[in-house]
């Protein structure tokens, strides 16, 4: 029976070969299952089966879902885009932050995350192939957004995330996740590891993780043909 048990042991052996095949521990590289458009009960199975991280991008719905799991252990990744009217239920209800592109809806972010939670987790979206359609910072951005985010004390700022354009074989779906690692590398310090690189989907999973994808988003292979919403 295909169920999201199985799907999800599938999308993890997935996983474990590519990091195989790259010399990288499965340890290395996070699973996110985007759950987006999917009922709290799809997801609550996915948590039975040992999956902890789930991508939202619909807010209302998305804080529905929160609260009918709030007995469950799950983190929770803010992915879509940033409305400033609605920053205070990301920074309210998340956990993680994947698409975080001006300092103004950083500012928000950080002025509305509650005291008594941990620092927001968040990564920059860099927009690699300057598609008009898909939100994101240019790469020459990226060094001054990452210093004024840095010192904003109720975000904690991990790393890097992108979207590529689609590609058709596995060389050019590498190009743009190791043009992310390779900003990556020459922008962080010290004191701003950013050690996390959110990149990869389930049409070019081993590309990424070839990269050194540290967080690969996955949610059809997981939870079956989409709910599309009205």
């Amino acid at each position: 029976m295909n169920t999201i048990a199985t799907r999800l042991d599938d999308v993890r052996q997935c996983i474990r070969s590519a990091a195989t095949k790259y010399g990288r521990p499965n340890h290395s590289i996070q699973l996110l299952a985007v759950s987006k458009t999917r009922p709290a009960e799809d997801i609550r199975s996915a948590i039975e089966a040992g999956q902890h991280s789930f991508g939202e991008n619909y807010l209302q719905e998305a804080a529905e879902k929160i609260q009918q799991l709030a007995d469950a252990q799950a983190e929770w990744h803010f992915i879509g885009r940033i409305q400033s009217n609605k920053t205070k239920i990301i920074a309210t209800h998340f956990d993680w932050v994947h698409g975080l592109c001006s300092f103004k809806h950083a500012q928000r972010l950080n002025d509305q995350r509650p005291d008594k939670l941990p620092p927001l987790n968040v990564c920059l979206q860099i927009n690699l192939s300057n598609e008009q359609s898909k939100a994101g910072i240019t790469p020459a951005e990226a060094a001054e957004l990452a210093g004024l985010i840095h010192a904003l004390p109720r975000l904690h700022l991990k790393g890097l995330m992108t979207l590529p354009a689609p590609a058709e074989t596995l060389l050019q779906q590498r190009q743009p996740f190791q043009a992310l690692r390779e900003l990556r590398d020459q922008i962080k310090t010290d004191t701003l590891p950013l050690d996390t690189l959110s990149m990869g989907m389930s049409g070019d999973l081993e590309a990424a993780i070839a990269e050194g994808a540290t967080i690969v988003r996955i949610g059809t292979a997981i939870f079956g043909p989409r709910n599309h919403r009205k």
